[in-house]
């Protein structure tokens, strides 16, 4: 069985990682995204982690469900 996709030697995550980075900062990513959304409706992320202390429990369904209602 061949491969699909031929295996990539020469990934390096940090250095990716420094480059997106740089260029986010560069092209003021953030702060244009902030200026976008100037003077319209705010809106919340409802669901954050729910395995950061542990396993997720029951009480995780309503964040991830009222986040999609």
């Amino acid at each position: 069985m061949s491969a699909k996709y031929a295996e990539f030697s020469g990934l390096n995550l940090p250095a990716i990682e420094k480059e997106i980075l740089a260029k986010w900062k560069d092209g003021q990513a953030f702060e244009q995204s902030v200026t976008l959304r100037d003077g319209k409706t705010p809106f919340v992320f409802y669901e954050g982690p729910p395995s950061a202390n542990g396993m997720p429990g029951i009480h995780h369904v309503i964040s991830r469900t009222l986040k999609d209602m």
